[in-house]
C-alpha cells in the first residue's frame, strides 16, 4: 500500500468520524433540551423530577466535549494572533510549532487526567440517577485524544512546510 492510499483511507475514516461526532452532538442537544423541558414542565405542576438537574449537567458536559471535538477538527477555536503578528517573520513559524507542541501536551494531559478521574469516580453513584459518576468525566478522554491527535497532524503539516488556512 502506498502512502497516498493510506492517507486517502485515513481521510475517509476521519470524515466518517466527523459526521458521527456531529450527529452524536445533535442527539445530545436534543436530549439536553428534552431533559430540561421535562424538568420545567413537571416542576410547574408541583411535581419536580429529581433526576433532571443532574442529568442536564451530565448531558451538558458531553455536549460541550463533542463541541470541543468538532471545533478542534474544524480548526474553529479562537486564535488570538496579536503577538505572533508583531513578531519578526522568521519567528512566526517556530512560534506556531511551539504552540502546536503545547496543544499536544495539553491534549495528552487532559486525556490522562480523565482516565484518572473515571477510575476514581467509577464506584461512586450519581446522586439522583443509578449511573456511575465516572460518566461525567468520560468525554474528556476522546476530547483530549482528538486535541492531541489534531495538533500532532497540524504540527507535522507545518513541519513539512504546508500552510493551513488561517481564518
Amino acid at each position: 500500500m502506498t502512502f497516498q492510499v493510506i492517507y486517502a483511507n485515513l481521510q475517509r475514516a476521519m470524515a466518517v468520524f466527523d459526521l458521527w461526532v456531529v450527529n452524536l452532538a445533535k442527539l445530545f442537544v436534543v436530549a439536553l433540551l428534552a431533559t430540561v423541558l421535562a424538568g420545567v414542565f413537571w416542576r410547574s405542576f408541583g411535581h419536580p423530577l429529581s433526576w433532571t438537574d443532574e442529568a442536564s449537567g451530565y448531558l451538558m458536559v458531553w455536549t460541550a466535549c463533542l463541541g470541543w471535538i468538532m471545533a478542534t477538527r474544524r480548526h474553529a477555536h479562537i486564535h488570538i494572533r496579536f503577538f505572533q503578528d508583531h513578531m519578526p517573520r522568521s519567528m512566526r513559524e517556530p512560534c506556531q510549532l511551539l504552540i502546536e507542541l503545547m496543544v499536544i501536551v495539553f491534549g495528552c494531559f487532559v486525556a490522562s487526567k480523565s482516565v484518572h478521574l473515571v477510575m476514581v469516580n467509577s464506584d461512586i453513584e450519581a446522586t439522583s440517577m443509578p449511573i456511575s459518576a465516572a460518566w461525567l468525566y468520560a468525554p474528556l478522554l476522546p476530547a483530549g485524544l482528538v486535541t492531541a491527535g489534531q495538533a500532532l497532524v497540524d504540527f507535522g503539516r507545518r513541519w513539512n512546510g504546508e500552510r493551513e488556512s488561517e481564518s
